[in-house]
């Protein structure tokens, strides 16, 4: 194919929920379309809300089946889902296909497998650790038998080659500075009533109660903050997964029952609508995010992009894109670290500092870039696909 050739691409995620697959899906989709390919984000839609968000890219909805009880039960009828919708020739217009997770790479190795599409590209973000080994292998399918792969970070880079023997293209990740950004829209207010926060400090938590979010440990280093600051409070935002994290609540529940916090010091908002995510940064003294595995940490440069410190852990990817002095490190399985950074974080002049070097940070992350690092590979799979 011509390198000025315009692209039909097929983007799959996973759900129609803002988790940061999707985020990436739908913001490559919008960068490939402003650069002029045509770029289609599709999901299976289980609650026939659409997505998250109204893209400035085409959108495919896919009918979702109902699924039974259980991950695999789930991840099994979403594959069937996506294997339906493009077993359809109506439906396989496009030069590239691209999957971004698990479910939506083993669709389209089915399709290929039978001859519906030449071949397929994926996105590894992480790779997740699953009991079942079922669920295991059907994750490992995904990315094996794609024939061009991506990662968002140096990380996965490595592992991907130490661990399969595969090599990828880092294309990164982006940040819209336009609508993150250090500049109050009037929203913060009405959020802080609604969400019954009072004169603070606030701590944020992006994503939920999971293990790899690290939850316990955020809420038992908050356990200390509190004592030195009674009118701190935690903000846990977001938890839209597909997958099954009961288990792990029930112990962020039992430590918050052993702490014994006062109930306004914790909320749990669940996800927030899109249009105030800017705003729940902007009202934060800080982000708290010591995860124990992230593909990148897009909540990171939402952040800094936000202008608020970002208290993160001292591991890779972090470390990848942070330098010493962009964020406040910690050690993700010490609560006390993560404490003395989330105090640190309030403090001036340290505070004024790492919104400057967050600012910087974000500045270097764009989705136009992201969306012309993968234009090489695409370029070769749709010559692949019309050959």
């Amino acid at each position: 194919m011509r390198t000025n050739e315009r692209l039909r691409i097929a983007i799959l995620s996973h759900s129609t929920n803002p988790r940061g697959g999707v985020v990436h899906a739908l913001a490559l989709g919008e960068a490939l379309t402003a650069l002029g390919h045509e770029a289609v984000v599709h999901a299976p839609d289980a609650k026939g809300g659409g997505f998250f968000r109204k893209a400035a890219c085409e959108t495919v909805c896919v009918r979702a089946a109902p699924a039974g009880d259980g991950t695999l039960a789930m991840v099994e009828t979403r594959i069937a889902d996506y294997v339906r919708h493009f077993q359809d020739a109506t439906n396989r217009r496009f030069d590239v296909y691209h999957a971004h997770d698990g479910i939506s790479g083993n669709a389209l190795a089915t399709l290929r497998q039978a001859g519906r599409i030449e071949a397929f590209a994926r996105t590894v973000h992480h790779v997740d650790r699953f009991e079942d080994a079922r669920i295991a292998a059907l994750q490992a399918r995904s990315i094996r038998l794609a024939d061009r792969h991506f990662v968002v970070s140096r990380l996965w880079r490595d592992r991907l080659a130490r661990d399969m023997g595969l090599d990828a293209t880092i294309v990164g990740n982006g940040v819209d500075t336009g609508f993150f950004t250090p500049r109050a829209d009037g929203g913060e207010s009405a959020l802080a009533r609604r969400l019954g926060i009072g004169k603070g400090p606030v701590f944020l938590s992006i994503g939920g109660i999971e293990e790899r979010k690290n939850s316990v440990r955020i809420l038992e280093a908050f356990a200390q903050v509190h004592v030195l600051m009674p009118s701190a409070q935690l903000v846990v935002a977001g938890g839209a997964s597909v997958l099954d994290h009961s288990a792990y609540r029930a112990e962020f529940e039992a430590a918050l029952d052993r702490l014994a916090l006062p109930e306004a010091a914790l909320r749990i908002t669940g996800p927030v609508p899109q249009a105030e995510m800017a705003a729940l940064y902007r009202i934060a003294a800080a982000l708290v995010f010591p995860s124990v595995k992230e593909g990148f940490g897009l909540a990171v440069i939402e952040a800094m992009a936000c202008g608020i410190p970002v208290v993160t852990s001292h591991i890779e990817p972090f470390t990848d894109y942070l330098a010493d002095g962009d964020a406040l490190w910690c050690d993700p399985a010490s609560p006390g670290s993560i404490a003395d950074a989330m105090v640190a974080a309030t403090r001036s002049p340290q505070r004024e500092r790492l919104a400057a070097r967050g600012l910087a940070v974000a500045a270097r992350h764009n989705w136009a870039d992201t969306a012309r690092a993968h234009l090489p590979v695409y370029l070769a799979l749709g010559a692949r696909q019309h050959a």
